[in-house]
């Protein structure tokens, strides 16, 4: 495992600054949850909040919303391979700020239920860039942490957006109650815009189209460090990614392909399945009627927006502890303590439910109320992991790609679970706690047995877990790479006589095949 340099402040502060582009998505998701919580809103397109009819434009709104955002995370895969990650996270803003702005202006549920396809799409583009931008700009011992920006960021968004709410619902001015909310979505995608013109490309796009001299020094500047004065670190680092994406850019990198190379095949089914597990908890079910479900357990006026807020600063908390422990507990962990926990939460919800649930007992609804919240920080454990692990486990010629199938799978989960759950939660109840329940005790099981441990391992090392073949391997340090060393000390050996000089020669000529001509690319820089 690379330890590699110490964490820099030009390196945090390059995802900080994409990761508002998780807060955009975070905060345009949480949205409308918020604005369904307002009198305003319904008074507005003459809902009954409590008809069936509600029940099913609201279940639509949030199914085509995350129609578009399944649609956006597939053609990420095809656009930030084609302009670059910069660029395609500056198309996906703007996407963004455009559906946001329409959304705040809508006139009629038709209409806003059309803008939200738009703003989902930019939404879908932007969670799947964040991750693919920090993951390729990231240290690998402190990977998790960097890359956990994605879900600290849409997690921020979510708890300003439930503050922001909880404010406008004291207004007197009724639209503006659920408007105001709306319109504030665009400010996320303009921070993104003006912040892409102080950020690099990233460098592993850099190499893998044959930018090397622009890579160089993205990569000197992001492990600038005064204890390495002769930027070991950057050019080992250099010297791995290019030996690796010109092996791996020997074969196509489509789609299609990644469903045919056993190693990606396996992948692609693996963050899939891992995607729609995160969803089975019910994360999505819960986050979007909390609202609704405070008010089934006797909360009135705005308190359900003030559970809301509360449910989401837990969130957010719990998701900026569990990032700093990522990189130290490990993915997997993470997984195998979250799921079983989160099956014995949702038992704990339905029981409660089951019992005090239409009953006014004050102590009961409470109870409820808490297990909600135990369960989101519980649930921050999957959230924190699952980006990181899905955003990790590509090699850069198929990371947008792959990205681009998890976030389609995280959006399918959401269709699935969110279209039904308010009438679920309206006919069934409890129900819905149970079934998620044993949704996650079968995670736990697919994660035992197929889900591997990444911690710490280099982004181009990976793929050795998965069967694929590593050009090279960092030293411990970061410092070297493994394979030169090797070759440094036969040589030293048939220097002296030992005669080794064979074995030499064919650690020469297999170096040689693997694409020495790199070796002295990076030396020349």
């Amino acid at each position: 495992m690379a330890k590699g340099a110490s964490l820099t402040f030009y390196n945090v502060a390059i995802c900080v600054v994409v990761a508002s582009g998780a807060f955009t998505y975070g905060f345009g998701f949480a949205v409308f949850i918020t604005s369904i919580g307002q009198p305003g809103f319904f008074l507005y397109f003459d809902l009954d909040p409590s008809s069936t009819y509600t029940a099913n434009v609201l279940g639509a709104v949030n199914a085509l919303f995350a129609f578009g955002a399944a649609v956006g995370a597939i053609l990420q895969g095809m656009t930030a391979d084609w302009l670059g990650r910069k660029k395609a996270l500056g198309l996906a803003g703007l996407c963004a700020l455009i559906g946001g702005a329409l959304a705040a202006g809508s006139v009629a549920i038709e209409m806003l239920i059309i803008v939200r396809i738009l703003q989902g799409i930019g939404l879908g583009m932007l969670i799947c860039l964040v991750p693919l931008y920090t993951t390729e700009v990231a240290p690998a011992h402190k990977r998790g942490l960097l890359a956990s920006t994605t879900v600290m960021g849409f997690a921020s968004g979510y708890t300003v957006c439930a503050l922001v709410s909880l404010g406008t619902n004291q207004s007197t001015n009724l639209t503006l109650q659920w408007r105001m909310p709306l319109a504030l979505a665009c400010a996320g995608p303009v921070v993104l815009l003006v912040g892409l013109f102080f950020i690099p490309e990233s460098p592993r796009y850099l190499v893998w189209v044959n930018k090397h001299d622009e890579a160089w020094p993205v990569l000197q500047r992001i492990h600038n460090d005064p204890s390495d004065p002769t930027d070991a670190i950057a050019r080992a680092e250099l010297t791995q990614i290019t030996r690796q994406v010109d092996f791996d850019k020997e074969q196509k990198a489509g789609y299609i392909q990644m469903f045919i190379k056993p190693s990606w095949r396996k992948r692609s089914i693996l963050v899939m399945i891992l995607m729609f597990a995160a969803q089975s908890t019910g994360i999505l079910g819960i986050a979007n009627y909390i609202v609704f479900i405070s008010t089934s357990l006797g909360m009135t006026g705005s308190m359900p927006l003030i559970i809301y807020a509360i449910y989401s600063v837990i969130g957010t908390t719990s998701t900026f502890v569990h990032s700093f422990f990522l990189d130290r507990v490990g993915r997997r962990t993470y997984f195998l303590i979250g799921f079983p926990s989160l099956a014995a939460c949702l038992l704990a919800e339905a029981l409660l439910q089951w019992k005090y649930l239409g009953t006014g007992n004050k102590a009961g609804n409470a109870a409820c109320l808490v297990v909600m919240f135990v369960y989101i920080i519980l649930f921050q454990t999957i959230d924190t992991a699952s980006f990181v692990w899905a955003a990790e486990v590509f090699p850069t010629t198929i990371r947008a790609k792959g990205l681009g199938l998890t976030m389609f799978a995280y959006f399918v989960g959401a269709i699935t679970y969110t279209t039904p759950a308010a009438l679920a939660f309206k006919n069934i109840k409890f129900g819905m706690y149970l079934l998620w329940c044993g949704l996650c005790l079968l995670s736990t099981v697919f994660v035992y047995y197929y889900i591997p441990e990444t911690k710490c391992l280099p982004v181009e090392e990976i793929g050795a877990l998965f069967g694929d073949d590593v050009m090279v391997h960092l030293t411990a340090d970061g410092h070297g790479i493994v394979e030169a060393e090797k070759e440094l000390a036969i040589t030293r050996n048939n220097d002296d006589g030992d005669g080794t000089s064979s074995v030499a020669g064919e650690q020469g000529k297999s170096d040689e095949k693997r694409g020495s001509s790199q070796h002295q690319e990076v030396a020349n820089v």
